[in-house]
């Protein structure tokens, strides 16, 4: 079926840059939106960022200035360029994506993968 994988987490310097990737694979038709969510130690996920089939944009205002999301429609992937990284920004990122199969539309989560932002 429909598989979310994430790469390209790790630990990074505040102020330095991380590139995150996505990549839908298995029987898919279509995707529509996909976003960027994180998870930090003891607080709940939250939207970091989102962009439509169509390429609008949004993102979470902590984010906005220093993220920047894109796809690959042909690919069917979703980036996150993260630069000026802050300490607040360490958490679990979880790439998501609206994908239409054989049968149904609905959003599917990848596992995610950790950014540690530390000296």
């Amino acid at each position: 079926q429909v598989q979310l994988v994430e790469s390209g987490g790790g630990l990074v310097q505040p102020g330095g840059s991380l590139r995150l990737s996505c990549a839908v694979s298995g029987i898919v038709f279509r995707v529509y939106a996909m976003g960027w969510y994180r998870q930090a130690p003891g607080k709940q996920r939250q939207l970091v960022a989102t962009i439509t089939d169509g390429g609008s944009t949004n993102y979470a205002d902590s984010v906005k200035g220093r993220f920047t999301i894109s796809r690959d429609n042909a690919q069917n992937t979703v980036d996150l360029q993260m630069n000026s990284l802050k300490s607040e920004d360490t958490a679990v990122y979880y790439c998501n994506a609206d994908v239409q199969t054989t049968r149904v539309r609905m959003n599917y989560w990848g596992k995610g993968t950790l950014v540690t932002v530390s000296s």
